[in-house]
């Protein structure tokens, strides 16, 4: 599970991890069972007075998330204990809790939820990092150095079109993430994903109350739409690690072509300027590819309900998106604050008249193309 202590700040995910916390899950699950007494209340399957009184005593409520936690063992999830707790709050409208759902239910349309929210912080700092990295292409769409290809210098080309290839993928990893997190639907199936006790009508009604896409059929055991945003996160990952890779291969003293802002300390060294954003967010994003990999192999449920697959998405997932939400604020604080050093850079080219070849027209490309 994310650490959300002593090391989150330090891998940039403390934005995201603020999202994900105790409290927001169990706010969020609080949330999915408060719109279903509504939704059903609405098309008649429970009584809008119960239904009320069932959002007044969730909004009361003070769930103790360690004793929760302690409860969901018995069950494997906590969803079933927070039932009880709701109904007992509840008092004579408790009946009207839960009404046609089961606990996947709950606790995917919660994770709807919950990484859309978490996703506001993430797609906030990829679309910083974005234009910090158009704006170096812009500024710098003239200024030539040294290409370098399996790590040996190549031929001419500029800074502005390094950067533009930096901002071309941070764009398309925003957009594809941005596509998957607000395509998740509702989850809304009943005990074996058959609707039965509801209807398709509340399911949508669910959907609408919640702000989320509407599921067409229940997903329960079909679990592409994780396997995609598991995909979208690790690209998105890979988008920051880039160019923090780059910044990091610049930054070497025998090169000296960029630094960072405010580069780090170095405990017995103190001569040393490391670029430590840039080490950071490559070390938040090369922890993405294992978190996918899980997610991938946990899409085979069984039947109607998963089997152990199910389970193994929830905390797998928090941590994919703290830690590629941790790369991407990293990445951020590097290239908003990158100091780039020309004098390095024609130092380090083999001619004092290089030929840039149409470098400065396809940094313009990329720039009208975002």
């Amino acid at each position: 599970m994310t650490n959300s202590g002593l090391l989150t700040p330090l891998y940039g995910a403390d934005a995201v991890s603020e999202r994900l916390t105790d409290a927001a899950w169990i706010e969020a699950l609080l949330a999915v069972e408060v719109a279903l007494s509504r939704a059903a209340a609405r098309h008649g399957l429970v009584a809008g007075e119960d239904a009320e009184r069932i959002s007044a005593a969730a909004a009361r409520s003070d769930v103790d998330a360690v004793a929760l936690a302690k409860a969901a063992v018995e069950g494997g999830n906590p969803v079933i204990p927070l039932v009880r707790l709701l109904r007992e709050a509840a008092g004579p409208a408790g009946a009207a809790v839960h009404p046609g759902a089961t606990s996947q239910d709950i606790m995917d349309t919660a994770i709807v939820l919950l990484v859309r929210r978490a996703a506001e912080p993430l797609r906030a700092d990829l679309r910083a990092a974005a234009e910090a990295a158009a704006g170096l292409a812009l500024a710098h769409r003239d200024t030539p150095m040294m290409a370098r290809t399996l790590a040996q210098q190549a031929l001419p080309t500029t800074f502005g079109l390094v950067a533009a290839g930096w901002a071309a993928g941070l764009d398309a990893a925003l957009r594809d993430l941005a596509a998957r997190v607000d395509a998740l639907p509702v989850q809304f199936g009943g005990a074996a994903g058959t609707l039965a006790g509801s209807s398709p009508a509340v399911a949508d009604t669910l959907a609408e109350l919640l702000g989320v896409a509407p599921q067409g059929v229940p997903w329960h055991t079909e679990r592409t739409r994780i396997g995609a945003l598991a995909g979208a996160l690790g690209v998105a990952a890979g988008a920051c690690a880039k160019p923090a890779t780059d910044v990091v291969l610049l930054a070497q003293t025998e090169v000296g072509e960029v630094s960072e802002g405010a580069p780090g300390d170095s405990s017995s060294m103190p001569h040393k300027r490391n670029p430590i954003a840039a080490v950071t967010a490559r070390a938040s994003a090369r922890r993405a590819p294992g978190l996918v990999a899980t997610l991938l192999a946990a899409m085979d449920h069984e039947h109607q309900r998963g089997a152990g697959p199910w389970h193994a998405e929830w905390a797998t997932l928090v941590d994919l998106l703290a830690t590629t939400g941790g790369a991407a604020a990293r990445l951020r604080t590097c290239l908003e604050g990158l100091e780039v050093h020309p004098e390095a850079m024609r130092r380090n080219l083999r001619t004092d008249t290089p030929d840039v070849g149409h470098a400065a027209e396809l940094v313009d490309r990329v720039l009208a193309a975002r």
